[in-house]
């Protein structure tokens, strides 16, 4: 099995006292290459390791192990790897869920951050009608649908979920699609869907066009990972929940090299938390009828780089401001100068995660007059500072 090994070692990952790490995590997707990013980013700084790798896809089995003398492993949640619970090595499991291989480590998604995130991008938009499309079989995507939900009780609204046939293959069958299809022009319209990840939401994307449905006008549309290959690629692309896996990557593999130095397994968790939406197509509309609210939020939309205020805005409608105030109280459940600093702030994030951009460069990009004004703007929206904002959510 050695010449499946794609473990391709420098001469320095050959120095004598290097330990040798197995990693059993999927490319075939954004959340693995997310994990690996990380892990081989400690390795560079903290390394050298051997490293032994597999590529492959989610349902790809995990070849004989046991002669490659490793110290330690990072695998994914599968129950191919379940002997490895009894080999004494060191290995933590990307597995989402909490409740399995105690007291191994684990690599945890934050469902309730990810499902209060979701319900918040599609109250933001001024939608009634909400819905969930997830795998039933897997613990992860429920609770992401349980948190989902109970954020938009808060709110007063109730979710309509999907229940999608009970073979596997049944949900990408002709005939899963069909019922899928069913499901989504029973829906009221018009819907907002969170789908447990980017393929769910993909298949959601191609059901509606069964459907004769219209995304987002009919259907809006939002995923999780923020896998471009899947969101660019689609028709059309589509909005989704960007998740930290390149800082948990990096955490995992800090935690396991500590373990192979002789530290303690304990059950202790590696979160994986969502830093920000990128919004596509799927969900670029406004579920709003009323025009002059309308036209106010494409206002603030249209400026997230000035210090509007909202004198500014209602020049932009055709009624009063107390007119203007009451309706967005009535129909988004804010009010208007919340809506500027909710969209200044939602500005901002992306550059402070995504981008190298210094404080003082995002404040001068985003009509801040200097780093003090923009820091003390994040931190009364947010609770916490420029730095550990990007410290905690960006990849490092």
């Amino acid at each position: 099995m050695t010449d499946k090994i794609t473990g391709e070692l420098g001469e320095q990952l050959r120095t004598a006292g290097a330990p040798s790490v197995l990693l059993f995590v999927e490319t075939s997707r954004e959340f693995g290459r997310g994990l690996l990013h990380g892990i081989a980013r400690y390795s560079r700084l903290h390394g050298p390791w051997r490293v032994y790798r597999w590529p492959g896809a989610l349902d790809s089995l995990l070849p004989e192990w046991k002669h490659l003398k490793i110290d330690g492993a990072i695998v994914r949640d599968v129950k191919a790897v379940e002997g490895m619970t009894h080999s004494g090595l060191p290995v933590i499991f990307a597995q989402h869920n909490k409740e399995s291989y105690a007291p191994f480590p684990a690599i945890i998604t934050d469902s309730a951050a990810i499902g209060h995130m979701a319900a918040e991008h599609f109250l933001d938009r001024g939608f009634q009608n909400f819905a969930y499309c997830g795998l039933e079989e897997f613990l992860w995507s429920r609770r992401r649908a349980e948190y989902f939900a109970r954020r938009l009780t808060q709110a007063g609204f109730e979710v309509n979920a999907y229940s999608q046939p009970v073979s596997r293959t049944g949900r990408n069958s002709g005939k899963g699609q069909s019922r899928l299809a069913d499901w989504l022009r029973r829906l009221p319209k018009p819907a907002a869907i969170m789908c447990c990840n980017d393929d769910r939401a993909l298949q959601v994307v191609e059901a509606c066009k069964a459907a004769d449905l219209r995304v987002p006008d009919d259907v809006a549309v939002l995923g999780v990972d923020n896998d471009v290959l899947v969101c660019d690629l689609a028709d059309p692309p589509i909005s989704s929940i960007a998740l930290d896996t390149e800082t948990a990557g990096h955490e995992a593999a800090r935690l396991l090299d500590h373990l192979m130095k002789g530290g303690e397994m304990t059950g202790q968790e590696i979160p994986v938390r969502p830093t920000h939406i990128v919004t596509r197509m799927s969900t670029d509309i406004l579920a709003v009828t009323d025009p002059d609210v309308v036209a106010a939020l494409r206002f603030i939309r249209c400026n997230p780089n000035r210090l509007i205020q909202v004198d500014d805005v209602v020049e932009a409608t055709n009624v009063s401001r107390r007119v203007l105030e009451k309706r967005f109280k009535t129909i988004l459940r804010r009010s208007v100068h919340q809506e500027i600093r909710r969209v200044r702030v939602n500005n901002i994030i992306p550059l402070l995660v995504g981008t190298d951009m210094s404080i003082t460069e995002i404040a001068l990009h985003c009509g801040f007059d200097g780093v003090e004004h923009i820091s003390r703007y994040f931190r009364k929206e947010t609770g916490a500072s420029l730095r550990d904002y990007r410290r905690q959510h960006a990849p490092r």
